[in-house]
C-alpha cells in the first residue's frame, strides 16, 4: 500500500517547507499590478463600430491599416481614449450604440446588405430598425424563411458564427413526400458532404403523413440542411428557422422586427 495523499489544509505553509514559503511570498510581492484601462481595447473599439470582428480587427492593426490620430497603430492591446480618433483608411470609426435586431425574415428576400441584381434584401426590412448600420449573423438563403439575428456587435456576430461554439438552430421543414423510416434514420445517423460529417442533433416527424420535419443541428454550413435531405431524394418544400441561439419568433409575426430585450442580449453572450 503507498502513502494516503495529504488531505487538502487551509494552511497554506503544511504544503510546503519554510523556505518554499517564503518564495512563494517573496514571488506575490514582485507581481506587478494590473494595468488600470480607462478607454477600450482596439480591436474591440473597431469591432463595435460594425467593421469586423475582433480577430479580423487584429489582422488590420498588425498590417497597420488603422491610424489613432493621424498614426498609424499596430499594437496589440493599445487603449483608445475619450477623444482619440480612430481611422480604417479614409473612414473615421465610432464607437456605436449596440443594436440588436431580430426579423422573421420572409421568403424571396437575400440575406445581404447589397445585390447586385437589384433583389430586394433583408435590408430593406430593417431599414427603420435604427441608424446605426449593422449586418446579418450568418445567413438564411432567399427560399428559407426564419429567425436572422442583424447586429452591429462585432465580437458577438464572431461568436455566434464561429464553429467552435456550436450554436443550436432548429428548422421545420416541409417536403414533397413523405419521408421514409430508413432515409430520416441515415440523416440522424450523419450524411457525409465535402466539408466533413453533418452531424444532426434531434430530428422528429411531426406530421401523421411523415412530410413535416424537426432538426435541430449546431452546424452551419451552406444551405447544409436542404443538402441532407436532397442527398436522400426529397425536395424541400419550406424551410422554417423557428429557434437561433436560444431565441425564438414568439409574437414576432413573418417579415416583422423587434429590437433583443437586454435579457435576451445578456443570454447571447453567455449562450454555450
Amino acid at each position: 500500500m503507498g502513502k494516503k495523499p495529504k488531505l487538502y489544509s487551509k494552511k497554506k505553509e503544511e504544503f510546503f517547507s519554510k523556505n518554499e514559503v517564503e518564495t512563494v511570498h517573496k514571488h506575490k510581492e514582485r507581481e506587478p499590478k494590473p494595468l488600470q484601462e480607462d478607454g477600450i481595447r482596439l480591436n474591440r473599439f473597431i469591432a463595435n463600430s460594425g467593421v469586423c470582428s475582433r480577430r479580423e480587427a487584429d489582422v488590420l492593426i498588425q498590417d497597420g491599416m488603422i491610424k489613432i490620430n493621424g498614426k498609424v497603430v499596430d499594437t496589440l492591446g493599445y487603449i483608445v481614449k475619450d477623444g482619440d480618433t480612430v481611422k480604417y483608411g479614409s473612414k473615421i470609426l465610432n464607437r456605436e450604440k449596440m443594436v440588436y435586431v431580430l426579423l422573421n425574415k420572409p421568403k424571396d428576400f437575400i440575406t445581404s446588405t447589397t445585390d447586385p441584381q437589384e433583389r430586394e434584401t433583408v435590408m430593406q426590412l430593417v431599414k427603420n430598425a435604427c441608424k446605426e448600420r449593422i449586418y446579418p449573423v450568418g445567413r438564411l438563403d432567399r427560399a428559407t424563411t426564419g429567425l436572422l439575428l442583424l447586429t452591429n456587435d462585432g465580437e458577438l456576430t464572431e461568436k455566434l458564427t464561429h464553429p467552435s461554439h456550436n450554436i443550436k438552430k432548429i428548422y421545420q421543414l416541409e417536403l414533397d413526400r413523405p419521408i421514409s423510416v430508413d432515409d430520416a434514420n441515415a440523416i440522424l445517423e450523419g450524411l457525409y458532404f465535402e466539408e466533413g460529417k453533418a452531424v444532426v442533433d434531434s430530428m422528429a416527424v411531426l406530421d401523421s403523413e411523415r412530410k413535416t420535419v424537426g432538426i435541430e443541428i449546431h452546424i452551419g454550413w451552406n444551405r447544409i440542411v436542404r443538402r441532407m435531405f436532397e442527398a436522400k431524394g426529397y425536395d424541400v418544400v419550406k424551410l422554417d428557422r423557428v429557434l437561433y441561439a436560444g431565441l425564438t419568433k414568439k409574437d414576432l409575426p413573418r417579415g416583422h422586427w423587434k429590437h433583443l430585450t437586454e435579457k435576451e442580449v445578456v443570454m447571447l453572450k453567455h449562450f454555450n
